[in-house]
């Protein structure tokens, strides 16, 4: 699960960073952008539903 988080954190910063160095490949840098977000989200959504199952002691 982290593995997967970390993995396509890499490949958003890698193409975030390709299409803002790269003439004409601004289309890269909002692919990154939208993997960010896309990655961010479902790990919150997942870290929540974990933090719900332990109980309270």
């Amino acid at each position: 699960m982290v593995t997967s988080f970390l993995l396509l954190l890499l490949v958003a910063v890698i193409l975030g960073i390709i299409g803002a160095a790269a003439d004409g490949l601004g289309y890269l840098l909002a692919i990154g952008v939208v993997i960010f977000v896309a990655d961010v989200a479902f790990f919150a959504v997942v870290g929540s539903r974990r933090a719900r199952r332990r109980p309270v002691r």
